[in-house]
């Protein structure tokens, strides 16, 4: 288990504790998020929603909500989260909303209670920027966008 940190929720819409993002095992980084809707979203092949979860979240300064897909929607139903992971900052009010995106080749339903993604709580780091004329060299350089291969040993 990781360090402990305390995050304010505020159930929307007359919810109950159920709604609350919730570990589904002692070892789980994410808590999972479930949908709040009125009776329920059909996402078609190709096609996104936008998912409220009924929650909104006060974070402590320095620590971010991570949104992420759940792993069992993308391979079983190719539905995943885009602009994953998606931030939610800590001085954001409003609502915590799922894009979520239908890559599948059925229709997708979203019902109120569904696990439609999961968030990993994280501290961040402020960037202070400098300008340089050049930077220091690595062994790396600008390898990238596959320059290793993907062939193993």
């Amino acid at each position: 288990m990781g360090e402990e940190c305390g995050i304010r929720v505020l159930l929307l819409r007359g919810g109950g504790a159920d709604r609350l993002p919730a570990y589904q095992t002692d070892g789980s980084a994410g808590m999972d998020l479930s949908a709040d809707v009125d009776g329920e979203i059909v996402i078609p092949p190709m096609g996104r929603a936008k998912i409220p979860t009924g929650i909104a979240l006060s974070m402590p300064p320095g620590v971010e909500g991570q949104v992420r897909p759940r792993s069992g929607l993308a391979i079983r139903h190719g539905v995943t989260c885009l602009n994953s992971p998606g931030t939610i900052d800590p001085d954001y009010r409003g609502e915590v909303c799922v894009i979520l995106a239908n890559f599948g080749e059925e229709p997708f339903h979203v019902r109120r209670g569904d696990r439609i993604a999961q968030i990993v709580f994280s501290r961040t780091l402020r960037a202070r920027l400098e300008i340089v004329t050049e930077l220091e060299g690595t062994p790396r350089g600008a390898g990238g966008f596959g320059h290793t291969g993907i062939q193993g040993g």
